[in-house]
């Protein structure tokens, strides 16, 4: 072997040393061939570097299961997604889960067979005010989280607290933005409400059933008495008295947050034409609420079953659980014993409860007046911005369980173009009683 072939295979052998000196050395010294430069080049042009699935990420910047700004509803359970890996899933249908289908048609029909007593349901139904006002005497401001979704959910709230610009402020014809929340509770709604608003003509006028809690409004730090105003008022007022200062249609937005629930079947209509009142036309209403086969219902035991998804809890407060349809039906002026017909119920519990609301109707027409009988036959009739069905899956990682929530959430809102005879009566109404110079004022000479 010759000095130079010696030499030659020591470079070759040189190019395949472990050494990281010797491969510096090599790289340094023999750059690769155009040929290879040119794929090294393409693949870094075309190949993207393998990473972890975003959806399987536990880093919130890299995340597909949580959006950025977070929305509700943007979390789904798919195919090859552990159901652990996460303490909620969107949308899930618990149709799905046959276990849990089982165990449901297993409790609603425990409930029927072992429903509360004739003595109990009279009992609960006498004075529903009472019970409110002992949930509230329990339960104070610390008990309930602060809604602050509310924006987010329904950005009509937005429009009502945003700031007017200077023509908006200066026209003399715009009058106050007013938003109306039934079932106010201890101001959860009322006041994030409130903490964000920037229009400084709007007013929340917050009502609830319950003494208590309107006592606990108006002792919170950020009560004012002029831009939040609580007051005591029952959304079923068989009258139709609309809570002091709320002048019939005249309000923006009337927000019903897990309120309408409360109320027994019996007094949805009227629930529906007082808040059809007290709107503008063209006014919403926000609507959040418990949907049918919700785990609040599955989870009852006996003595809690009053009819068919009414119940009564432990405290004394009652709770229904809504269907879509039967949601539709309620707020587009769709009769409730209808609608019991066509889902088969038995058709003398449906005469029976009609009888009761015409005696119902008579009396309370006989106690307002001609205009209250003439306003009894006539049906709000709003139309469905949305309406829809939230579910939501819960998962206890620990314990490995999975809970099924089930909400109803929409928006409906009474028509520009339509208004009832009695609106117009209850207006003029209002106008007398309340314009300088009016016959009911008093003299002052």
């Amino acid at each position: 072997m010759t000095d130079s072939s010696t030499t030659s295979s020591l470079k070759a052998l040189s190019l395949y040393d472990s050494s990281p000196v010797a491969k510096t050395a090599s790289l340094a010294t023999s750059p690769p061939p155009p040929a290879i430069l040119s794929e090294i080049q393409n693949i870094a042009t075309h190949v993207q570097p393998p990473t972890v699935p975003t959806h399987r990420s536990h880093d919130p910047s890299n995340n597909l299961k949580r959006s950025d700004p977070f929305q509700f509803g943007s979390r789904y359970l798919e195919e090859g997604d552990s159901i652990f890996e996460f303490n909620a899933w969107d949308h899930v249908d618990p149709s799905t889960d046959p276990l849990y289908t089982s165990y449901t048609a297993a409790q609603l029909a425990f409930q029927r067979t072992h429903a509360v007593t004739p003595f109990d349901a009279r009992r609960f139904a006498a004075h529903p005010d009472k019970w409110w006002d002992k949930f509230y005497t329990h339960n104070t401001s610390n008990f309930f989280k602060d809604r602050k979704w509310l924006r987010q959910e329904f950005p009509v709230l937005s429009e009502c607290t945003r700031a007017r610009t200077a023509a908006e402020t200066t026209n003399p014809s715009a009058g106050k933005n007013v938003i109306l929340e039934v079932g106010a509770g201890a101001g959860n709604t009322a006041f994030p409400l409130l903490a964000g608003n920037e229009n400084l003509r709007l007013v929340i006028h917050a009502c609830d059933f319950s003494r208590k809690a309107v006592e606990l409004i108006r002792k919170h730090e950020k009560y004012d008495g002029e831009h939040i105003r609580a007051e005591v008022w029952d959304l079923a007022e068989v009258a139709g008295t609309l809570p002091p200062g709320v002048q019939p249609g005249s309000v923006d937005v009337v927000v019903l947050i897990f309120v309408f629930s409360a109320l027994s079947p019996e007094q949805w209509a009227q629930a529906v034409r007082n808040v059809w009142h007290a709107l503008r036309p063209g006014g919403e209403v926000c609507f959040r609420d418990y949907g049918r086969g919700d785990l609040a219902q599955v989870r009852f035991k006996k003595g809690r079953w009053l009819e068919e998804n009414f119940y009564v809890r432990g405290d004394g407060t009652r709770v229904y659980f809504f269907g879509e349809e039967e949601l539709r039906g309620i707020w587009t002026g769709c009769g409730r014993a209808e609608k019991e017909a066509r889902e088969g119920e038995d058709e003398e519990r449906v005469t029976e409860r009609q009888g009761k609301n015409t005696t119902e109707t008579a009396s309370a027409g006989s106690s307002v007046g001609e205009t209250e009988r003439n306003e009894e036959a006539e049906t709000p009739a709003f139309e469905i911005v949305c309406l829809g069905v939230d579910r939501r899956l819960l998962v206890n990682r620990q314990k490995q369980l999975k809970m099924y929530r089930c909400w109803m959430q929409g928006r409906f809102r009474k028509p520009e173009s339509f208004r009832l005879a009695s609106d117009k009566t209850r207006s003029q109404s209002f106008d007398e009683e309340n314009i300088p110079g009016s016959s009911n004022l008093i003299n002052p000479s």
